[in-house]
């Protein structure tokens, strides 16, 4: 057979089209290398009945013959169809006129099961839209997360970042004998530098190679032989984990991947930039090459990282059709990194705009809680009024549209209350600026959204009207056709509220298993103004047009719904373009011979002494200290079980016990070994964890994992109890689920009892599923929320309750 070409059938290049011709036309094969599990493949395979095999390494293959037809000009073309739908035209000249592809939704659900159950509809679309419904913003954006792979790769190269040692380790790269020479004397000398440290072990170890680096290029381009290899690696390195469903840790993992080359530092030794043709990858190739004609245009010469960031972001929606963009970015909340940041948006952005005709503003971002997933990193405990202080000043910039409050939702918004009186008097000065806050992305606290309006109604001064709001997501709330959801609809039409929807990220980041239980529809039938966002579409795999597809055919939107949101987004275009002429005029006005950030230096100076914000906590004492003489490491020699039937709830929600419940806690204890076994629970010590305890009688060991810092109350509780604590790196307790993931299940087998629990314990289930080490996962059949993620999860959990005695499965399967 002699290589013909090949295509994708998806955004991210997982499902890799190759095709063949032969004595008898043309044939392909579908293979999924990123894919290690293989249920992709079966569960497609399965859908549209075709030929499945292994090839020589055991991987799936999908291997067929592509029919050719002659169309009305004689032209022979190959047309290949998946059941109903044609995935491509190919023309014996080497066209390929790609016609449908499968979403990254699809691709998520079908990995992660055995049993996948969506129709051909909502696993293959057609790419493409009607023309008066097509969208043209994309108001719900992250900085780091929307440049596709390629780009970023390709960026790192023409730039020439430093690569960190640390990566090329953990992904497995292939170097040249000199590169890891090279690496070899940098990290002495870094290590040298590290002696002193308080870090030990890993810890020390990591930050080492996290300062020990290469210059990217050298990496690619004097190893082109591993480049193929080594550019597969790092893309998916720059995408949330594919083979399932992710969880929040994962999304953390992926931005810092990303930020080597969002944030990336020139390499102190340049190479010289050739052989650029013989980059194995197409995309990347193209892209290198079109940014070394940018610098022989003077209009893009100098661009930093940042302006090519731009750039890029601005011509990747052109090509989607999108011409007005809000991104978030905390970035703006910086002093100083506030004030380079805008100078360098406005030196490009009129130049960028004039090539692409789309328009960039930005949020002003606000972490909820602060960053955790960096060991030894220090956040300042008044940093959210640090950020107020520099968005009163960046609020003035045209580009800045307003602020947003971003994060995993594991705080009540109502906490940050006083921060918003603040806020709101920006708006008041400012009748344009958008005050976005996350909300409802996950069911544990389903009062987010409601309680986000009233963080801005109760803030607002007499007389003033109430300022623009957007919630992103929106997912999650009480039960719109109770009397609190009927009257969550009511406010959001007398404000004015919009909600922005991400149907890929929030399948992807599992916060939404059961899709037709999206409220979109509601909202919609309900008056209520909603447009769509991506969450960074390169992180998931999606773009601007996949997505509205997606919302299209998975959620059966009519075109009359589909125009309602057009309608609505075409309203903030043009508010937004009013906005940002009368802030641009304001601003020149007040500058004078002044650069911007000399301007806005002037009135961030001031630390808003008379409007200090001060949030209120009940946690105060810091439990590693408090619970010391309690903690220890689980033992090695035991294998934890971990029991989730009342830590993990939705706040305010308690576990109510049932019989069946009982019983089958009551079955471990009873017939399990103390010495082969030990158990793993929540903070709350209440719901099914209370009943472990109070039966235990102290015959197992049980750990508790407890928060950062805990009330004087927990403390006294606490420490009256019979256990052993892990203290987690997380204040907040529905992220508690992630040192689960640390401590257990990244490092060894387990077993997961999961009784009762929102959003934290289906995080709680994914990450056993996703974990390093194997866990079996045994759901109790009365829980509705936990029957939704064990469809999700076909074929890698177990069903007890009334009929399936918890013992008998567990001794089959142990």
């Amino acid at each position: 057979m002699e290589y013909f070409g090949k295509f994708y059938l998806d955004n991210e290049k997982d499902m890799v089209v190759d095709i063949y011709r032969c004595n008898d036309g043309l044939q392909y094969e579908l293979t999924a290398p990123d894919y290690p599990g293989g249920n992709l493949l079966h569960n497609f395979a399965k859908m549209f009945n075709l030929p499945l095999s292994n090839d020589e390494e055991g991987n799936p293959v999908i291997h067929d013959h592509i029919p050719c037809y002659i169309n009305g000009a004689n032209q022979e073309v190959h047309i290949l169809r998946f059941g109903n739908t044609k995935v491509a035209n190919i023309y014996n000249d080497g066209r390929i006129e790609i016609k449908a592809n499968v979403p990254a939704v699809a691709k998520t659900m079908m990995a992660q099961t055995k049993d996948y159950q969506a129709s051909e509809t909502e696993t293959i679309f057609k790419t493409y839209i009607q023309k008066d419904i097509k969208f043209h913003t994309d108001l719900h954006t992250h900085m780091n997360g929307n440049l596709d792979p390629d780009i970023l790769i390709a960026l790192g190269i023409t730039h020439q970042i430093r690569y960190p040692l640390y990566y090329i380790k953990k992904l497995n790269l292939h170097i040249t004998k000199s590169q890891k020479e090279y690496l070899q004397a940098q990290r002495a000398v870094v290590a040298e530098r590290f002696k002193d440290s308080p870090l030990k072990g890993k810890y020390l170890e990591r930050r080492i190679n996290d300062n020990t680096f290469i210059n990217f290029a050298d990496l690619i381009l004097n190893n082109i032989k591993e480049a193929s290899y080594n550019i597969n690696k790092i893309r998916i390195s720059l995408v949330i984990m594919k083979d399932g469903q992710a969880v929040f840790t994962n999304l953390e993992k992926v931005y810092l991947y990303r930020y080597v080359f969002c944030k990336g530092v020139a390499d102190e030794r340049p190479i010289a930039l050739k052989d650029i043709s013989r980059i194995p990858d197409k995309d990347v190739r193209d892209v290198v090459e079109q940014i070394l004609r940018d610098r022989r245009d003077l209009t893009y010469a100098k661009n930093s990282l940042f302006q090519d960031k731009l750039l890029w972001i601005a011509r990747s929606y052109q090509k989607r059709g999108i011409r007005y963009v809000e991104i978030s970015d905390t970035t703006l909340v910086k002093p100083e990194g506030s004030l380079k940041m805008l100078e360098e948006v406005h030196a490009v952005m009129p130049a960028i705009y004039k090539e692409t005709g789309v328009m960039i503003r930005f949020l002003a971002a606000m972490r909820r809680v602060p960053l955790t997933i960096v060991h030894d990193a220090y956040t300042p405990s008044d940093y959210l009024q640090q950020n107020l202080n520099v968005l009163r000043a960046v609020a003035m910039d045209p580009y800045v549209a307003g602020c947003d409050f971003v994060g995993e939702e594991i705080n009540d918004i109502i906490e940050l209350k006083p921060l918003f009186k603040e806020i709101v008097k920006i708006a008041k000065v400012d009748p344009d600026f958008v005050i976005r806050i996350h909300a409802g992305e996950n069911d544990s606290l389903r009062d987010n959204v409601a309680h986000s309006i009233k963080c801005v109604v109760d803030s607002l001064q007499k007389g003033q009207s109430c300022p623009k709001i957007r919630i992103g997501h929106g997912l999650y709330t009480a039960n719109l056709s109770t009397k609190k959801g009927r009257q969550l609809l009511a406010d959001l039409r007398k404000y004015n509220v919009t909600l922005e929807f991400q149907l890929t990220s929030n399948v992807r980041l599992n916060n939404l298993n059961d899709i037709s239980s999206h409220p979109l529809k509601q909202y919609l039938a309900a008056g209520i103004h909603c447009v769509q966002g991506t969450d960074g579409a390169a992180l998931y795999g999606t773009d601007p047009l996949e997505e509205q597809l997606a919302l299209e055919k998975l959620l059966k939107l009519t075109h009359d719904e589909m125009l309602a949101m057009r309608k609505c987004e075409d309203d903030i275009i043009i508010a937004a373009e009013n906005s940002y002429n009368r802030k641009k005029n304001t601003l020149n006005r007040i500058r004078g011979n002044k650069t911007v950030s000399e301007t806005l230096r002037s009135y961030m100076n001031s630390d808003g002494s008379d409007n200090k914000i001060v949030l209120k906590t009940t946690k105060n004492v810091d439990a590693s200290t408090a619970l010391a003489d309690k903690c220890a490491e689980l033992p090695a020699d035991k294998t934890p079980i971990i029991i989730a039937g009342g830590s993990f709830n939705a706040q305010g929600r308690r576990t109510v016990l049932n019989p069946e419940g009982c019983q089958a806690i009551k079955s471990l204890l009873e017939n399990l070994d103390p010495s082969q076994y030990c158990f793993a629970i929540g903070h709350t010590l209440e719901g099914y964890e209370g009943y472990l305890l109070d039966y235990n009688m102290g015959r197992f060991q049980i750990y508790a994992f407890v928060p950062a810092m805990i009330s004087a109350p927990a403390k006294t509780h606490y420490l009256s109890q019979n256990l052993i604590y892990r203290v987690s790196t997380e204040n907040e307790e529905p992220a508690l689920y992630k040192s689960f993931n640390y401590e257990i299940f990244e490092r060894r087998e387990s077993i997961v009892i999961a009784l009762d629990g929102n959003a934290a314990v289906m995080n709680l289930i994914q990450e056993a599923h996703n974990g390093k080490g194997k866990a079996d996962i045994y759901i109790y059949d009365r829980s509705k929320n936990l029957r939704e993620k064990a469809k999700a999860l076909e074929g890698y959990v177990h069903f007890f309750g009334k009929e399936k005695n918890l013992m008998d499965i567990f001794k089959k399967t142990n």
